[in-house]
């Protein structure tokens, strides 16, 4: 589903990533910790085309996204590729239902359609009765559930989570890390997970620990 190689990067004179090597199976789960600056967050932007690597190649589901031009890529990234933050990025003046479907209207999918599909995520992840309130009416956890079903609505081939729970309190963490294997389960997603929330990385079948731009290890879990 991911396969990326040889990637290095750098802002100016410092060296971010020195030549990581991350492959990612279908359905699989992934986290990825270590120490702030380590180059966790640089990988996950650019294996999800959020930026370029200096060297390197990234497949994603059987795409060389380095060989798409911007206009391409942008519509692959959609298409293809769902993102959760630590902050939801919720637009405050649409509803939860709103912002679910706003991946989908981007690939001009048909409004009912849309709707349809956002309001079985919803449904999915346990939000669906506040899909006609707007983010501020919203709690966090279930703010980070809209954001979860953003992701999902366009059948990504993978999803990328950035330090996700790390705005929520320790319950409703604990509620979207189980979200997240019941997703895996449920419809074959896989995640790839930058946390350091020890409890989030245990869930993945795999922990990827990152130090100074290099894979120091690899821990295999039963997820």
């Amino acid at each position: 589903m991911l396969q990326a190689t040889g990637i290095y990067k750098s802002y100016g004179t410092l060296p971010i990533l020195k030549g990581v090597d991350l492959h990612v199976d279908k359905g699989e789960i992934v986290s990825l910790i270590g120490a702030s600056g380590a180059g966790k967050s640089t990988l996950l932007h650019i294996v999800g085309t959020l930026d370029r690597p200096d060297r390197g190649t990234v497949i994603v589901n059987g795409t060389n996204v380095g060989s798409l031009q911007a206009k391409q890529l942008s519509v692959f990234r959609n298409e293809h590729i769902g993102f959760v933050f630590q902050f939801h990025h919720l637009l405050p003046e649409f509803t939860a239902l709103e912002n679910v479907c706003i991946p989908a209207f981007i690939r001009k999918e048909s409004r009912r359609k849309a709707e349809q599909r956002a309001m079985e995520l919803l449904s999915l992840l346990g939000v669906d009765h506040r899909a006609n309130h707007k983010p501020g009416e919203l709690s966090g956890g279930e703010q980070q559930r809209v954001a979860v079903a953003r992701a999902l609505v366009n059948n990504p081939s993978i999803v990328l989570a950035d330090e996700p729970s790390g705005n929520l309190d320790s319950e409703n963490a604990a509620s979207l890390h189980n979200l997240f294997v019941e997703l895996r389960t449920q419809l074959n997603q896989t995640f790839v997970v930058v946390t350091h929330n020890e409890e989030l990385a245990n869930i993945a079948d795999r922990i990827v620990h990152i130090k100074d731009g290099l894979i120091e290890s690899v821990d295999r879990h039963a997820g």
